[in-house]
């Protein structure tokens, strides 16, 4: 183990030591100045909630410090070391014989109920006695998504014995990094990729087109007809199969040429947002702000909610859940890998996966492109530093800095912000607000070029703990930022500027504003905000995100740059 994450294990059970003090004392000197009912709920527009705003800034103590420039690195983040330790993942199957294979699962087929057939089946196998010269056999199965994987396999920070992912460009990918991949069989259980579209705004698209399918989506998408959804390609399988398929239709080709790149640009014009997380998705679906969103065929069989209201349209790859072999296996566990993988297609082993909602939709045969893993790693890339599509990114870091921060966790805030930092794109704007007692601007919104990523350091490491934590007040000052300086900005460059707010905390505010006094004005001004929660209880902080359609993340101690890195990935 690294020292670096030496140092982060013991950093949840600092916490957990120091809310206990924390939240015991915050309770008893809290002192909310804001009356929730004056906030009402009803929806303010944009202008109606600057004047809100402006209202509540009034009663806001705000100092600014003078940033100082630090010492930065360029590209030096160490994968090994920003991955958590592999229990993050618990196993859903525990094998116990004498011979016992790893195998890493998407998670579509390794959680629980309707999305457990594989632990299912793996019981089945473990019990069933099989043995090899003798040897007691069985699997372990460990749910883990597919790019999370293919992470901790690359970097050989934990390399299980088999990988099943939901489709075979995991497999490319793996394979084109000098892993020895082995393909045991190309389909254990079938599925299929697909764009759920609304059912009214399914007849609208038959209605124009005579056919709906993934080309006359992004069509519609590209001539701002519809608002379509997609999952980050560096984690979901779904949104790297629909990324290379967006590309596949751009230039089938060469899905990295200028063509494709640019109609990728016209495309990313028109999404929403790429979500962090398939709920994340859903939810901005089930608010009317997304028409088309994707999914797998097995999770809208499960989702009885869903049918009523969506069309399904396959799309690219299938998801047919690929047995690849990892590594130099001994002949004994050679021999176990495909006894388990033959016990996977026997006939009852195939009967519970339809149960659980695969092997439907056999007639769709699926995309065959000729695209190494190198090439899918470059759409991946190119995605990073294009989905943006001319429209820079302006966020604010809010950083609790409250008493309850100090030490070990602060220090573990600070490392995970800088290290993270280099994730982000420097075409985008970055500010940072930290907030105890009352609310300090610790760095201006400025582009992060070497220069502002310099100061961003400095201001980070400068952070110092004490006080309580007035979240919202801070949270309110971070949307004053953006406004301003997002109007400067588009008025100078006349680039259509996206807003986001990253909130930083361990625990629940005990000073200023409410939630519910601020909820309004979040709303009216229409700016997600992104939480990473340092502590079990996401409480209000998920409640916030939930406003705008973004995402509360809970950071375990060992795990946050890596989760700060997604989300990074997903939106910056």
């Amino acid at each position: 183990m690294s020292a670096n994450l030496k140092k982060n294990t013991g950093f949840l059970a600092a916490i957990a030591v120091l809310m206990i003090g924390g939240i015991t004392a915050g309770v008893m000197i809290s002192k909310n100045r804001s009356d929730d009912s004056e906030s009402g709920s009803s929806h303010l527009s944009y202008a109606e909630a600057e004047k809100q705003l402006d209202k509540k800034l009034k009663k806001i103590n705000v100092s600014n410090v003078n940033p100082r420039k630090a010492t930065i690195e360029i590209n030096t983040g160490n994968l090994a070391e920003e991955l958590p330790e592999i229990d993050k993942y618990k196993l859903s199957v525990q094998g116990h014989g004498s011979i016992n294979l790893e195998i890493f699962s998407s998670t579509e087929k390794s959680s629980s109920g309707t999305d457990g057939w594989l632990n299912e089946i793996a019981e089945d196998f473990n019990q069933s006695g099989y043995t090899v010269d003798g040897k007691s056999a069985s699997v372990s199965v460990r749910p883990i998504a597919s790019g999370a994987a293919i992470d901790y396999i690359i970097s050989g920070k934990y390399v299980p014995e088999l990988y099943t992912p939901s489709n075979e460009l995991w497999g490319e990918m793996v394979a084109s990094q000098g892993v020895k991949t082995v393909m045991l069989e190309d389909r254990l259980a079938g599925n299929t990729a697909g764009i759920l579209v609304s059912k009214d705004t399914y007849q609208k698209l038959e209605d124009k087109y005579g056919k709906v399918n993934i080309s006359t989506i992004i069509n519609a998408t590209i001539d701002s007809e519809i608002a379509m959804g997609y999952t980050n390609p560096y984690a979901s399988s779904t949104g790297l199969n629909f990324l290379v398929s967006a590309l596949e239709e751009f230039d089938s080709k060469d899905i990295l040429s200028k063509n494709s790149t640019q109609q990728f640009q016209n495309f990313q014009k028109n999404v929403p947002f790429v979500s962090y997380t398939t709920l994340q998705m859903r939810d901005a679906a089930k608010n009317g702000v997304l028409d088309a969103f994707i999914m797998e065929y097995q999770g809208y069989y499960n989702a009885t909610e869903l049918r009523g209201d969506y069309e399904f349209i396959p799309f690219g790859v299938r998801h047919d859940s690929p047995m690849y072999a990892l590594g130099n296996l001994n002949s004994e566990q050679t021999e176990v890998a495909k006894a388990f993988t033959e016990f996977c297609l026997n006939a009852e082993s195939q009967k519970k996966a339809k149960q659980y909602g695969f092997n439907y939709l056999d007639d769709y045969k699926g995309e065959k492109w000729d695209l190494t893993g190198n090439q899918l790693e470059s759409a991946q890339k190119l995605w990073k530093t294009e989905k943006d599509a001319g429209s820079p990114v302006m966020a604010v870091f809010v950083a609790d800095v409250s008493g309850s921060m100090g030490g070990v966790p602060l220090a573990n805030l600070q490392q995970s912000l800088i290290n993270a930092s280099q994730y982000i794109n420097s075409s985008n704007y970055i500010g940072l607000v930290s907030y105890s007692s009352d609310v300090s601007v610790n760095l201006p919104i400025g582009k992060f070029d070497i220069n502002q990523r310099s100061y961003f350091t400095g201001a980070v490491q400068d952070l110092s703990a004490s006080g309580n934590t007035c979240t919202y007040d801070a949270v309110l000052v971070g949307l004053d930022m953006i406004r301003k300086e997002q109007k400067k900005i588009e008025e100078e460059t006349g680039q259509k500027i996206k807003p986001l707010l990253f909130v930083l905390s361990d625990g629940e505010t005990n000073e200023g504003n409410s939630l519910n006094a601020i909820k309004p004005i979040v709303d009216g001004m229409q700016v997600p905000c992104y939480s990473i929660c340092y502590n079990e209880n996401l409480g209000d902080l998920e409640r916030l995100s939930a406003i705008n359609e973004a995402a509360c993340i809970k950071a375990d101690s060992d795990d946050v740059v890596y989760s700060l890195k997604s989300l990074f990935n997903a939106q910056m």
